[in-house]
């Protein structure tokens, strides 16, 4: 096994250790939509929300594509369909890059495959996809975690050298659960304590209680961001970028108005999967794609001229 620079899961033991890896790594080689300014407010804080980054025609597009992925999802019995706790509410679609379809051509839409570029220095590929639904009144929370902890100690991932992309497709507020982060938590690392279950996923995609950071570590992080948190609200149609080790969450939606977006995770083609730090089998392909780690060729154009010429 690899050299473990991100323990966790350690028993009792917690921990918070300063990050080893750069956040931004330099991408001067490569062109995109983030001026030096950008990269510079997601240097310091971990993300950054590109508004409107979609035109309002490619959103309308988006919801229709929604709808179709909702209705031809939410009967289907699969390992890749999450269904809300204590409901048969589709949470999350898994693998929608493979959709052969819009989903995949979005995938590759270079607006956001230059921005991951940028971002990580170096080419890139789809570690893992999903939309995430958040329907009114009965969409739950999930609880703070960083992304990284788990794809490090389940899936495998050696460094902080991937970031999620979350496409806005329904309007995000202050009031349906938007995505919350703490600004400049990526700085550091929280070794959560506990240990990884067996086939962890099959319960932490509905409700995550192993790798969430202990109490006293949140206070801190958020003492850390002068006791700043963060909403990624926005109209539908923009796009927030978040580092793989940026601590989020979001609480449950009690609203009528759903929330919906759909979500990459770039990872440097640098950055390959290794066997899980947990010492637990990998997850499977839906979660952390190991079969094809080729870089992403960027496509240019809108996504209306490219479905109307399919």
């Amino acid at each position: 096994m690899a050299m473990d620079k991100y323990p966790s899961r350690q028993g009792d033991h917690k921990e918070i250790m300063d990050r080893k890896d750069p956040i931004v790594h330099g991408g001067a080689d490569y062109d995109g939509p983030l001026e030096e300014k950008d990269l510079s407010f997601y240097d310091e804080n971990g993300y950054i929300m590109l508004k409107n980054l979609f035109t309002a025609d490619e959103v309308k597009l988006m919801k229709e594509e929604l709808r179709k992925t909702m209705e031809n999802n939410e009967n289907r019995d699969a390992p890749d369909v999450i269904k809300e706790p204590n409901s048969n509410e589709v949470r999350s679609v898994f693998e929608i890059h493979k959709d052969s379809g819009f989903f995949e051509m979005l995938s590759k839409n270079e607006r956001i495959v230059k921005a991951a570029q940028q971002i990580l220095g170096s080419d890139v590929y789809m570690m893992q996809s999903r939309i995430n639904f958040k329907p009114g009144f009965k969409g739950k929370e999930f609880y703070w975690h960083s992304d990284f902890e788990t794809w490090h100690m389940e899936d495998g991932m050696p460094d902080m050298r991937a970031l999620s992309c979350s496409i806005i497709l329904t309007d995000n507020y202050e009031f349906n659960g938007p995505l919350m982060l703490i600004p400049g938590s990526q700085k550091w690392y929280v070794s959560c304590p506990g240990t990884t279950p067996e086939d962890n996923f099959k319960q932490s995609l509905k409700k995550q209680e192993t790798g969430v950071p202990d109490n006293e570590s949140m206070e801190w992080l958020t003492e850390q961001a002068g006791g700043q948190i963060d909403r990624a609200t926005g109209p539908a149609g923009s796009v927030l970028f978040f580092d793989c080790n940026t601590m989020h969450g979001s609480a449950g939606n009690i609203s009528p108005y759903p929330r919906s977006n759909v979500f990459f995770v770039f990872n440097s083609v640098e950055n390959k999967l290794v066997e899980p730090f947990s010492g637990t089998e990998p997850r499977p392909e839906f979660l952390a794609n190991r079969e094809d780690t080729s870089a992403i060729k960027p496509q240019a154009g809108s996504l209306t001229e490219d479905v109307s010429s399919r």
